[in-house]
């Protein structure tokens, strides 16, 4: 299962995801997700759990509990909707 999570503390890592998600099951992937420029944290990412009841009892428990002093927002990711793609100037 693909986990948005939102929400994150710029300053909290992959490793970090990896070790939260992994108190629950076994962890494919953690990956926060970065601008391009700057190479900054967006403040979000996305955990993948092969196991659909573990994947479901990490939502459970981490939605809302403070992960780096941030609550943070944890659900079952949805496929990203096609929408026309900004101009880049």
């Amino acid at each position: 299962m693909n986990i948005y999570v939102g929400n994150l503390s710029f300053q909290l890592s992959e490793d970090d995801l990896n070790s939260a998600f992994g108190e629950y099951g076994q962890v494919d992937s953690a990956k926060i997700i970065t601008d391009r420029e700057t190479g900054r944290s967006k403040g979000f990412g996305f955990i993948e759990m092969p196991n659909q009841e573990e994947a479901e009892k990490a939502i459970e428990g981490l939605n809302g509990k403070e992960l780096e002093g941030r609550a943070v927002k944890v659900n079952e990711s949805k496929p990203r909707e096609d929408r026309p793609r900004r101009p880049r100037y």
